[in-house]
């Protein structure tokens, strides 16, 4: 510790977004800059939940899954049937 004081952090010339001391093009520009992320990222996000909504898209893109949980679906359904027409017997 030498005994002087440091020197006062400086402006930086572009200071980040939010930050207090900005012009108020700085601001416009920040704004517009937010809205434009924005419109592409809704873009984005509405263009993603089309194709997962898509039934049809989704049924051919898994047709093997599906097919195969019918099968599993279809023995479960048919041995639970079994099952009880076997207690009723009794």
């Amino acid at each position: 510790m030498s005994g002087t004081p440091s020197p006062a952090p400086q402006p930086s010339q572009n200071p980040r977004p939010g930050a207090p001391g900005r012009s108020s093009a700085q601001i416009r520009a920040d704004i517009e800059a937010q809205q434009q992320q924005l419109a592409t990222s809704v873009d984005a996000l509405r263009s993603r939940v089309t194709d997962l909504t898509d039934w049809r898209k989704q049924v051919n893109d898994h047709r093997e899954q599906i097919v195969k949980g019918a099968v599993v679906a279809g023995f479960v359904v048919g041995g639970l049937l079994a099952l009880r027409g076997l207690r009723r017997r009794r």
